[in-house]
């Protein structure tokens, strides 16, 4: 397997996984309830992306920031949500 097809595994790995979050975001919209969203997880969660993408910039590594930042994106609003309607 080339290095083009090892890409294209972690573009589509990274899109399943950040595609996760999108039911729970407009969820969370529309009820604007957050009581069984942990915090503690939520705040780690962002941590860790931030990591994943400091990490994907320094290792110049474009799936791995693209998914990343796209995640995050996605996960940030949640923990904002997670603080405002607690």
């Amino acid at each position: 397997m080339d290095a083009d097809a090892f890409t294209w595994i972690g573009i589509c790995a990274g899109s399943l996984t950040t595609i996760s979050f999108y039911p729970q975001l407009v969820k969370t919209w529309k009820t604007r309830v957050t009581k069984d969203i942990s915090l503690a997880m939520f705040l780690l969660f962002c941590c860790g992306l931030l990591l994943w993408i400091t990490y994907g910039i320094l290792q110049k590594d474009i799936p791995i920031i693209m998914t990343n930042i796209a995640t995050f994106i996605l996960a940030f609003p949640i923990l904002v949500m997670k603080l405002k309607y607690k």
